[in-house]
């Protein structure tokens, strides 16, 4: 009996510790619970269903026909489908890749001690990231307006150049969308290496200036390579953000975003084909086509900037 009651005892205590410790794995689940109901109705499910809605042909209301492939072939063999493709690529690396360069420039100057009001410039710069994109647009419009005395081509009558038809023209609508893209998101892009910048130890500065570096070899062979998890990042999220451009023609171009294709975007090809032509499989099979696009690029842009293929030259110099 006494051996039998020790045991109980003995067993009592575990089975509450138990308990406890399964409500606490329950509280967890329960208190992360409504992100992930959220992610899947809004994420997951729309991307499984786009998907699937990708081998079949629906126009939204009755019931869906599967056409195996058919969707994808029909994308591939549309010339604006190319064409969209190729704008999207071009205003890409018109907007994104002078923002990152400037904003590298921009960061490194407002993190000098020397210039004075940098909490001025710092919110100055940061401000065109959380403008309205219908302020944007109504700026832009402005400078940009197809009439003689517009902003724009006045600035380049300075220069000899004759008045463009920026909204009609095959590369004044280039232009116009990817500075407007460039104006918007180079100061988001400054902030974020303004942050890496302040996390560089200032000790190895010093060191530098007392070695007899100037500047110029300071940034090459300190700041650029301390700051290269931060450019990695921003790297692929322009890429990302490239490939999804959408907001800034759209609203640029207004109602002729969709009819004219001097600006369209895979984006808007794919808005279009679902939401103006009621052809869902064919707008899915474009979104299916277009993430494992992202993918690529993405990944080549951040193997290019990562620095592994200068890092292999550089063993196989080593052992000549």
């Amino acid at each position: 009996m006494e051996l039998t009651r020790n045991k109980q005892e003995s067993t009592a205590p575990k089975k509450r510790k138990l308990s406890e410790r399964k409500k606490d794995m329950l509280s967890g689940y329960l208190y992360i619970a409504p992100f992930f109901i959220i992610f899947g109705v809004i994420g997951l499910y729309p991307a499984l269903f786009s998907i699937v809605l990708a081998f079949n042909k629906w126009s939204g209301f009755g019931d869906m026909e599967f056409v195996g492939l058919q969707n994808f072939t029909l994308v591939l063999q549309d010339p604006l489908f190319w064409k969209s493709l190729y704008n999207t690529v071009i205003m890409g690396l018109m907007g994104t890749a002078p923002q990152l360069i400037v904003g590298i420039v921009l960061a490194y100057f407002l993190n000098m001690a020397v210039i004075k009001f940098t909490n001025f410039f710092r919110v100055t710069i940061f401000m065109p990231y959380i403008t309205s994109m219908v302020a944007v647009a109504l700026v832009f419009g402005v400078f940009f307006s197809n009439n003689e005395s517009a902003l724009a081509n006045y600035v380049i009558g300075w220069f000899g150049i004759d008045p463009v038809n920026w909204k009609t023209s095959e590369w004044g609508a280039k232009i116009a969308i990817s500075l407007m893209v460039f104006w918007r998101w180079v100061g988001y892009n400054t902030i974020i290496y303004l942050a890496g910048l302040q996390s560089i130890p200032k000790d190895l500065y010093e060191a530098a200036t007392i070695d007899g570096a100037n500047k110029v070899q300071q940034f090459f062979h300190i700041t650029i390579p301390l700051l290269k998890p931060f450019i990695l990042l921003t790297v692929f999220m322009s890429t990302v953000g490239a490939m999804q451009l959408f907001a800034e023609p759209t609203v640029f171009l207004g109602s002729s975003a969709f009819t004219r294709d001097e600006a369209m975007t895979v984006v808007m090809y794919l808005y279009r084909d679902a939401f103006n032509l009621n052809s869902f499989g064919t707008a899915s099979a474009t979104a299916v086509l277009l993430l494992i696009i992202i993918v690529v690029v993405a990944s080549i842009n951040t193997w290019l900037t990562s620095g592994k293929k200068l890092k292999k030259g550089r063993v196989k110099n080593a052992k000549r």
